[in-house]
């Protein structure tokens, strides 16, 4: 297991568990992070961390991305 943040770009993963407060935890939910879904990594652009999930792109700092373990 590993944060998603150090995930090979074009990798696809799934997510094991989700971090951080309860407020952040929240967050990444309404985002489709939850755990068993599936999750890959597009691109790093400027500090963000930018993944395909459950159809979308979506954007997340490193920081936010290295609180979900694939």
């Amino acid at each position: 297991m590993m944060p998603l943040g150090f995930a090979g770009i074009g990798d696809e993963n799934i997510i094991k568990k989700v971090g951080g407060n309860p407020e952040t935890r929240k967050f990444l939910e309404n985002l489709g992070f939850v755990a068993g879904e599936a999750v890959t990594v597009i691109s790093e652009n400027g500090g963000n961390v930018i993944v395909r999930i459950k159809g979308s792109r979506v954007a997340v700092s490193k920081e936010t991305a290295n609180k979900i373990t694939v």
